[in-house]
């Protein structure tokens, strides 16, 4: 998504970091690798980070739930734990659902992100209106899901049904994610396991 927003990241050893704003809701840095000297560069990783010129309110994905950094500033805005589903399978929709793909158009998302090959969108339609949709990306073996939206009692049938459509158009690979709350709840239900916790942390610069 950055990439796409033309402000590319850069993976260290055991971190990914953005030193450019990135798009909204994105974190400036994720956690790639545990142990305490890790943890220790990635703190210093947070540290010179706080002390270039990004604006505004920025995060960081504490992946592992290792790395803690309210000395420095940081509150957490969000708890979740990781999901994963192993072997998705081609099968029939269960949510009622006339699901398409997602075309570039309009001013939402920049028309290179659809160019990629490894990037997804699908919406779910009734009766002409969106009432649902869920975000794909498929990257070192693996298929993240993200931007998973529906209504309360749809989402474990929207959750299953982004399993499917995964399955056809990334066949062979594992779906993962993070989510809480009710949409971790409804994951479970769709079939995913449940996995380790993480973090997020946010700060506002003064």
């Amino acid at each position: 998504m950055c990439f796409a927003h033309g402000s590319a990241g850069r993976f260290l050893v055991h971190t990914w970091v953005n030193a450019e704003p990135v798009p909204r809701f994105y974190p400036n840095v994720v956690t790639l690798t545990t142990g305490k000297a890790d943890i220790a560069e990635q703190r210093q990783t947070v540290r010179i980070l706080q002390k270039s010129n990004l604006p505004g309110r920025w995060a960081v994905k504490d992946s592992f739930k290792t790395l803690d950094i309210a000395r420095l500033g940081f509150e957490v805005l969000l708890e979740a734990n990781w999901i994963r589903k192993a072997e998705p399978k081609a099968a029939t929709m269960v949510s009622g659902l006339s699901w398409e793909r997602a075309k570039p158009g309009g001013d939402a998302f920049p028309a290179s992100l659809f160019s990629d090959e490894n990037f997804a969108m699908f919406s779910g339609r009734r009766g002409g209106a969106v009432v649902a949709g869920g975000t794909l990306y498929r990257a070192d073996g693996v298929v993240g899901i993200s931007n998973v939206v529906a209504d309360a009692d749809e989402e474990p049938a929207v959750w299953r049904d982004l399993s499917v459509l995964a399955a056809a158009t990334f066949p062979g690979l594992p779906l993962v994610g993070y989510e809480s709350g009710d949409e971790l709840r409804a994951a479970r239900k769709a079939g995913f396991e449940i996995g380790d916790p993480l973090r997020v942390w946010v700060i506002a610069r003064d």
